[in-house]
Parts: C-alpha cells; structure tokens; sequence
C-alpha cells in the first residue's frame, strides 16, 4: 500500500533552518508529482510546495518563496522540503502528498519556530 512517511519536524528559533523529508513507498514515485502542505492551529491545510515528477519544475505558495525549496531522489523515493529562515509563522505540521486513485498522506512532522 501507499506510505508517506516524513521526518525531520522539531523545534527551532526564528531565522534557523530545517529540512524535512518524505520516503515514500508503495507506488512508481518516479512518474508522481509530490507535494508538501502544512497546517497550523485552527487553520485549514495549505500547499507549500510542489515539484513534477522528474524535479524539473516546482512550485511555491507567496508566503514561502525565497525560503524554502523543495527537491526530489528518484533513486531513494524520498521528497525534501529546506526550510530556512524560519517565521513563526511557519509553525505548522508539515505533511507530504501525492494523488492516484485517492490523496495520499502521510502523518505528518511538527515544526516549531519560537524563541
């Protein structure tokens, strides 16, 4: 079955930077556009990032250009997000996506910025 498993989410102080990652299984994730979206406290679920299947093209949502990129490693099945310097208002879970039949999701990895 499809899993989508992220990590890398903790705690961090305003201006520092994380990387997330997504290792996927269970389906040719070399032909699948991959996402990253987040969702913060009684907020609903918002893309952050996209990227096509073969990495060659990407997109961002206005709050996170110039931050944050995503990329991709065919050969590993795994999507990352680099986040650098953090806002406090990057605090969200972060989760990784990708649609077939159905979205997929994983379970999501918690980023806190906060001095």
């Amino acid at each position: 079955q499809v899993q989508l498993v992220e990590s890398g989410g903790g705690l961090v102080q305003p201006g520092g930077s994380l990387r997330l990652s997504c290792v996927t299984s269970g389906f040719t994730f070399s032909t699948a556009t991959m996402s990253w979206y987040r969702q913060a406290p009684g907020k609903e679920r918002d893309l952050v990032a996209s990227i096509s299947s073969a990495g060659g093209t990407t997109h961002y949502a206005d709050s996170v250009k110039g931050r944050f990129t995503i990329s991709r490693d065919n050969a590993k099945n795994t999507v990352y997000l680099q986040m650098n310097s953090l806002k406090p208002e990057d605090t969200a879970v972060y989760y990784c996506h990708t649609f077939g039949r159905t979205d997929y999701w994983g379970q999501g990895t918690q980023v806190t910025v906060s001095s």
